[in-house]
């Protein structure tokens, strides 16, 4: 199982996301670093922790229309890898995702159904990832949706359009050191679908709550706030990635 430490994008810089609450969320503070732009964070958590690979939730995407298409080739240039969810909805915003060496994350809330998923699908080489968008439970379905309603039929969609790697994220969660609520509906999916790489998380508030993911099958953890204020340790990041 790997750790993948989150950097949520809003008006350019770093913010602390809190319960899904979008307008509530404020410029990152973290004991790691004053820094808020976004490759210095990323700097700070590389160098505390050792983390290269990273989770981008870029809101000015998926809110305004508006990737940060330039912190994006700041970090790839620094040798971070990127996954990138850029409120991505049709295949020519997947294609320019992936031509920035970054990995499209393909968000429930942007895209408009398993039919666009499936273009976006054939016409990028490599892997893409599906991010299963939830709030308090309910799928978040963005207004002109063709996908079913409930989380579970929804994955069956997109593991028929050929995705194999799944975000199980309740935005609800995030943010909240509550240790999340998604763990009965990730046994379930990985009970039906075995080999489902599952990428989960929200609210991880220790080691203990990366251990529970970890028993469930999960293959990576979002973690962003217990990183910053210092409840998750580098020796204990080392103990999950050993």
């Amino acid at each position: 199982m790997t750790v993948l430490p989150v950097l949520d994008l809003l008006n350019g810089v770093v913010v602390r996301g809190i319960a899904g609450r979008r307008s509530e969320y404020q410029p990152l503070r973290s004991q790691l670093t004053s820094e808020v732009r976004p490759l210095e964070v990323a700097r700070a958590l590389c160098s505390q922790f050792g983390f290269t690979r990273f989770y981008v939730a870029d809101l000015d995407a998926i809110l305004h229309q508006r990737p940060n298409w330039q912190t994006y080739q700041q970090l790839i240039h620094e040798g971070f890898e990127l996954l990138v969810d850029a409120g991505i909805r049709s295949v020519d915003e997947a294609i320019s995702v992936r031509n920035c060496r970054a990995e499209p994350i393909i968000g429930l809330e942007s895209c408009p159904g398993p039919e666009v998923l499936a273009g976006i699908v054939a016409a990028n080489p490599g892997a893409i990832t599906f991010s299963l968008d939830l709030q308090c439970g309910r799928p978040m379905l963005p207004f002109d949706s063709t996908w079913q309603t409930a989380p579970t039929e929804i994955v069956r969609q997109v593991v028929a359009c050929g995705v194999t790697q799944i975000i199980v994220l309740d935005l609800a969660d995030v943010g909240t050191s509550s240790g999340g609520g998604t763990q009965e509906l990730c046994r379930e999916l990985l009970v039906e679908f075995p080999k489902l790489e599952l990428v989960c998380g929200g609210g991880v508030r220790g080691i203990n709550d990366l251990r529970t993911f970890e028993s469930l099958g999960a293959t990576s953890i979002l973690v962003a706030s217990a990183l910053h204020d210092g409840r998750l340790t580098p020796a204990e990041i080392a103990s999950i990635l050993a």
